[in-house]
């Protein structure tokens, strides 16, 4: 007698909206009414770092118009295939610090952990688009070097999730993961680095919020937004299921020429964010990776308009501006 086929799984929505996300920029032009021809990046290094980006976060773009600051930081523009000095490939020296297990363990009593290369949008700017990720991410060996190599090293007590963007994998392996750092005793926090629930809102479901919620770890999420324009009520409603969850939410933004180089668009992100119980954490220099040049924002430039920023905010909202030297103990705190 033949039993009848199971049915196939049917997949989560945030799934099925990824798999629909823009990948071209003919119909990213198209869909935004920008007539097409605007000056783009083409052939190996296009293919290389392709264009990705959600169709939700599309829709918080502005028709029509080619600046953008949402639009900016995903169109893959001409000037980067630009050389420029001072800038490479291991832009804040991963690659130096990596271990087996997909670990880049720079700074003491945590360790970042590469979960996956893959992510919910391709920022044209980001400091990791040249990672070897086929080669050195925690999945790929179902987390048995990382959970390894964390559990031989007591001074740990905090485990960072990068990528790529974690939450690009699914739940199931995740919590695997999460339960694995729960038996190892002296991992007592768990940091997410995600630009997910700002690009997907649809990833903060049911089974998301399962094993976060049932994890014995401190859970600290870090968003990362760079302009007001990014956070609608679905954020918003992401956000709020999270911090049910019991997760802190804190937020780091890149300093991008062009796009969040002001302070009113400044303040209005940290205002925002704290709408949504999100507190402001770090406000980045760019990291100098190939291909990001031309978002550039002088360190002289960003000091004076911190000094700005800090004038019209409470102190608490005001975030850190900070660089990563790659070759540090830490991150380095400029002062103003």
């Amino acid at each position: 007698m033949l039993l009848p086929a199971t049915p196939p799984r049917a997949l989560p929505a945030w799934q099925m909206e990824l798999a629909q996300a823009i990948a071209t920029p003919e119909e990213l032009l198209a869909c935004l009414d920008i007539a097409p021809g605007l000056a783009a990046l083409g052939g190996g290094k296009l293919r290389d770092f392709p264009l990705r980006v959600p169709r939700g976060f599309v829709a918080r773009m502005e028709k029509g118009n080619p600046f953008d600051p949402l639009f900016l930081q995903v169109w893959p523009r001409a000037e980067e295939a630009a050389e420029a000095p001072g800038f490479g490939a291991d832009a804040v020296g991963d690659l130096a610090a990596l271990k087996p297990g997909g670990i880049v363990h720079k700074y003491h009593g945590r360790a970042l952990v590469i979960a996956t290369g893959a992510c919910g949008i391709h920022c044209r700017y980001c400091f990791r688009r040249h990672f070897p990720y086929a080669e050195a991410n925690g999945s790929r060996g179902r987390w048995t070097q990382t959970l390894a190599a964390i559990a031989a090293d007591p001074s740990i007590e905090e485990v960072i999730l990068s990528g790529g963007d974690p939450l690009a994998l699914s739940d199931d392996r995740l919590a695997a993961l999460a339960r694995g750092l729960e038996a190892i005793a002296h991992v007592r926090r768990l940091r997410i680095h995600s630009r997910q629930p700002v690009v997907l809102p649809e990833r903060v479901d049911a089974a998301l919020l399962a094993w976060l919620g049932a994890s014995r770890l401190q859970k600290v999420l870090v968003l990362h937004v760079n302009h007001p324009n990014e956070l609608d009520e679905a954020v918003g409603a992401a956000c709020a299921r999270l911090r049910e969850a019991g997760v802190s939410l804190l937020n780091q933004s890149v300093l991008l020429r062009g796009i969040n180089d002001c302070a009113e668009v400044l303040r209005l992100l940290s205002t925002r964010l704290f709408d949504f119980g999100v507190l402001p954490y770090y406000l980045h220099l760019l990291d100098r990776v190939e291909g990001s040049a031309h978002f550039e924002v002088a360190e002289a430039t960003a000091i004076r308009l911190m000094r700005d920023v800090a004038s019209r905010l409470p102190g608490y909202l005001v975030p850190r501006l900070a660089r990563d030297p790659g070759d540090a103990p830490s991150k380095q705190v400029l002062t103003w």
